[in-house]
């Protein structure tokens, strides 16, 4: 097959960037360029710009490159979220496919490797990422595929395998570890000063923990998280 046969017959995968460092997306660009099978099809600094250009006016992309926290508390996972609810909008509209996600970032704890998977994420890549790595990463996604640095695969599995020991971890991950703490131990029953010996904290802090569960949580009585937090498996 002749090079002008192989470039008029190959899938070109559009990747989209979103990353608020120029020097970044600059790198990524140049990591790609030798690629022919990949194009840049846009590029995006904030949360905002990343709505308006995927969402609004609809880009064609294949794969957007995104990274998990933004300028101003913008945040890769609300941007996914919003590509989300627009297909959800137009079901009726097949042809309309929502580019796939690949998350970057250069924090690998469990809450955030767990809150992009859980909106939607289909990989994530530490930044610093071997070239040959986001672009293996890049066309894994593309075809559909699922993909997780080394570093963080390893995460995920010890993070999987203890999960039984913290039932309410992947119910609540926009709590904290400490957080989640506190609410297992109101399950449990535990008055504020209870929990504050058991945990060696004041009572003020207990209650300032227990206010941030409630407000993370959407309820405002002890009861309404408690019962959340049993039927997550905690307090057992």
């Amino acid at each position: 097959m002749t090079d002008e046969t192989r470039t008029e017959t190959m899938t070109v995968i559009r990747l989209f960037l979103v990353d608020d460092h120029s020097l970044f997306r600059a790198g990524v660009r140049l990591a790609v360029e030798d690629e022919e099978d990949i194009e840049i099809a846009g590029e995006a600094a904030t949360e905002e710009e990343a709505i308006r250009a995927l969402v609004h006016e609809r880009v064609p992309s294949d794969v957007v490159l995104m990274d998990l926290r933004l300028a101003a508390g913008g945040s890769g996972t609300a941007v996914l979220a919003a590509l989300s609810e627009a297909a959800l909008r137009a079901p009726d509209q097949p042809g309309r496919v929502p580019p796939r996600v690949l998350m970057m970032s250069v924090s690998e704890d469990d809450d955030s490797i767990v809150a992009a998977l859980r909106a939607g994420a289909h990989g994530y890549l530490l930044k610093g990422a071997p070239k040959d790595e986001l672009v293996r990463a890049v066309h894994t996604v593309a075809r559909c595929g699922a993909v997780f640095s080394p570093a963080v695969a390893a995460r995920m599995s010890r993070y999987f395998s203890a999960v039984h020991e913290l039932p309410g971890r992947l119910a609540f991950p926009q709590l904290t570890e400490r957080e989640r703490e506190v609410l297992d131990l109101m399950a449990r029953g535990h008055s504020n000063r209870r929990i504050a010996r058991q945990l060696v904290l004041s009572e003020k802090t207990v209650r300032n923990h227990v206010s941030h569960v409630f407000a993370k949580l959407q309820v405002t009585t002890r009861t309404a998280a408690v019962v959340r937090a049993r039927d997550a498996g905690l307090g057992r």
